[in-house]
């Protein structure tokens, strides 16, 4: 039997299987709205195995979006055109839905990464962050957020959460990685305040929780609430991964259900030495540490090692990011590759390799997407 195809609860929500769609930005949104992109997307998604769905990294204010294409959920019309998108995913998949929110903080403002990713030179915001350190080289040095710019954030992350669940979603999941605002509040590689705000590590996560915490009373008991969150921040005078058990310890007394354990994109040009699984012992130490639902990330795309990572313990579920936009179909063959119930769609029968001939080497071709 597999372990990857075995129901999971997490807090209040349960769900059929540990695979997540990962939330993955797409850039395509216009002011904030979700179009005809995101249904062909999230469409195609939703109906390709997996148990739950994240919506791509979504904007809690304007000055949040990482480019002008980033998801918002922060006016009436965001509200109305997500709800939209939702009602329609639901038409066709009884998948769990979440919605990532986010602020982007110093690594806002910025081009697609089609178009380059360096900042707007036309066209931007100003940017705020925990110290005034830019990103990188040829990014804006951002302005130093004041504490009414932190409680205006707090308040914004709690209107979103709001606002998602009046359209219905199962479970929000706060970024608090990758160097976007809550995260970099949190690395001293981009906080060297001198207040109460900055130093220690108490105090470089008095703002982070205290934006988790609004969500947390915003958001009701009967919805699972989850953090994305590094582990490390693969640059020296970063965050260590002792210090973020800490934090993840401090996100569980306040409500959060589950971690998803991630790495990295703290500071421009940091080189991570990525390969399958490399994230999984930060995940088992985590969950082995916290207590929390614990939910693995990081090149975990070969459904053999997707499958062992929960087997063994390592976690407790796992978010396939790329390889899902490579082959959306992924949770549907890595069930079948795996000996699991068939999750083949009746509209797909005919493609499953009890069906066709060539369906076997189709699900074999996952273990060599990369």
């Amino acid at each position: 039997m597999s372990a990857l195809f075995t129901p999971l609860k997490i807090g209040p929500m349960s769900i059929t299987n540990r695979v997540f769609v990962s939330p993955m930005c797409q850039y395509s949104a216009s002011e904030g709205c979700p179009g005809d992109w995101h249904l062909q997307h999230y469409g195609a998604l939703a109906v390709g195995g997996a148990g739950a769905l994240t919506i791509e990294a979504t904007a809690v204010l304007p000055e949040g979006r990482v480019t002008t294409g980033c998801l918002g959920l922060y006016s009436d019309e965001q509200q109305a055109e997500l709800a939209e998108l939702i009602g329609y995913i639901r038409r066709l998949s009884p998948i769990r839905l979440g919605i990532q929110l986010n602020h982007a903080g110093r690594k806002g403002a910025c081009l697609p990464p089609w178009d380059g990713g360096d900042g707007l030179r036309e066209g931007g915001w100003p940017i705020k962050a925990p110290s005034a350190i830019p990103f990188g080289a040829g990014r804006a040095v951002p302005e130093q957020m004041d504490e009414a710019g932190m409680t205006t954030v707090e308040v914004a992350f709690a209107d979103s959460a709001r606002r998602a669940l009046a359209v219905g979603l199962d479970y929000l999941e706060l970024h608090l990685a990758h160097g976007y605002l809550l995260g970099s509040f949190l690395s001293p590689l981009a906080n060297r305040r001198s207040d109460h705000f900055g130093g220690t590590l108490n105090n470089r996560m008095r703002f982070p929780l205290a934006a988790v915490a609004a969500v947390r009373a915003a958001w009701p008991a009967d919805r699972a609430l989850g953090v994305r969150i590094n582990a490390h921040d693969w640059d020296s005078g970063g965050m260590s991964f002792a210090e973020t058990l800490k934090v993840c310890v401090a996100l569980r007394d306040v409500g959060v259900d589950f971690v998803c354990v991630s790495a990295g994109a703290v500071a421009k040009g940091v080189r991570i030495p990525a390969a399958p699984g490399y994230l999984l012992e930060f995940a088992r130490r985590t969950r082995a540490a916290t207590g929390l639902v614990t939910r693995a990330v990081g090149m975990l795309h070969q459904p053999r090692m997707a499958e062992q990572a929960v087997a063994r313990g390592d976690a407790d579920c796992v978010a396939i990011a790329r390889a899902m936009l490579l082959d959306p179909r992924w949770a549907m063959k890595a069930a079948y590759a795996l000996g699991a119930d068939d999750l083949f769609a009746r509209q797909f029968a005919l493609a499953s390799p009890d069906r066709w001939c060539g369906g076997r080497a189709v699900v074999d071709a996952l273990d060599n997407l990369f």
